[in-house]
């Protein structure tokens, strides 16, 4: 690891010897105000609670076939197929995830920087934002797999450099998301409080997580408490809608054992004021088309 300012001050420490422990969130939640975007004082509210927010018809119809279109042209395309941006499950060698498609999509870049995505994001970081990640996940029919549960900013913070909580993913639907088909599940409230996992972080371990996330995963025991604490909401939802949610929101979902596929596009937007720097527990940076370390902001 790196020695700097930051990570001697680092008030978010993980992957130590010490093992797992649960700590107090240091940053605030929502940053900006109803002067800054499209949502209103109570969404503004709810998400500060909940620290996530369903958002129902974020695109028309028209678009997500668009979008449709075009993830149907990615999974077409060789050159991107066999790319290290594109992961595969290993059982079925289906597409699980295509990463950094803002920059092999003009489609979903123009997405991306949509006043009603971007927007958003700035209003709640209260700052102009770059893409530190997007990707499409597929989760197919009849075995599309999990995701383990997590906080999204364990990871970036150990193995991405990023400081703070400052940091909100925008996850919209491209299919119907029922409570069956695998949706993202979060436990509300869970961001604020931030899960210290123990262990170490292996060498290159982006390679293994992409398919199976091990380090950074909270133990059982915490999981445990934090349900019975918090709850699990199930976020449905029909094509079109989104969800936008908080860095460090307990989340994640089960397998697809139904017909029906379900996949999204995931963008991860960080204010360019919470820059990556030299990760907190990770001998390297991830790969870029995973953690960007292009900060221009986008929109």
């Amino acid at each position: 690891m790196t020695a700097t300012i930051e990570h001697a001050n680092d008030v978010y420490p993980t992957r130590l010897d010490g093992g797992y422990g649960v700590l107090p969130r240091h940053d605030q939640v929502v940053w900006g105000t109803t002067e800054d975007g499209p949502m209103d004082q109570q969404s503004l509210e709810s998400y500060d609670e909940n620290g996530y927010l369903a958002i129902p018809e974020l695109i028309t119809p028209e678009e997500v076939d668009e979008l449709r279109a075009e993830r149907q042209r990615l999974c077409n395309d060789p050159s991107i197929l066999n790319d290290e941006r594109t992961i595969v499950e290993t059982a079925s060698q289906e597409v699980r995830s295509i990463f950094e498609v803002h920059k092999i999509s003009d489609v979903i870049a123009r997405l991306a920087a949509d006043p009603r995505v971007a927007g958003r994001a700035r209003q709640v970081l209260g700052s102009d934002v770059y893409i530190h990640q997007s990707r499409i996940n597929f989760k197919p029919g009849f075995g599309g797999g999990d995701f383990a549960w997590h906080s999204d900013f364990e990871t970036w913070h150990a193995e991405d450099g990023l400081p703070r909580m400052r940091t909100v993913s925008i996850s919209i639907s491209l299919t119907d998301n029922h409570s069956y088909n695998g949706p993202l599940m979060i436990m509300p409230g869970t961001h604020r409080s931030y899960v210290s996992c123990g262990g170490t972080t292996p060498e290159d371990n982006y390679k293994a997580s992409l398919m199976m996330q091990g380090a950074g995963v909270p133990d059982t025991k915490t999981l445990t408490k934090m349900a019975d604490t918090y709850g699990i909401d199930v976020l449905a939802g029909a094509a079109g809608s989104a969800v936008m949610f908080d860095c460090n929101c307990m989340h994640g979902s089960n397998g697809n054992i139904t017909p029906y596929p379900r996949s999204n596009v995931f963008l991860v937007f960080n204010s360019v004021e919470n820059t990556a720097v030299e990760p907190f527990s990770a001998t390297k940076p991830r790969p870029t088309f995973i953690g960007a370390r292009d900060f221009t902001p986008v929109g």
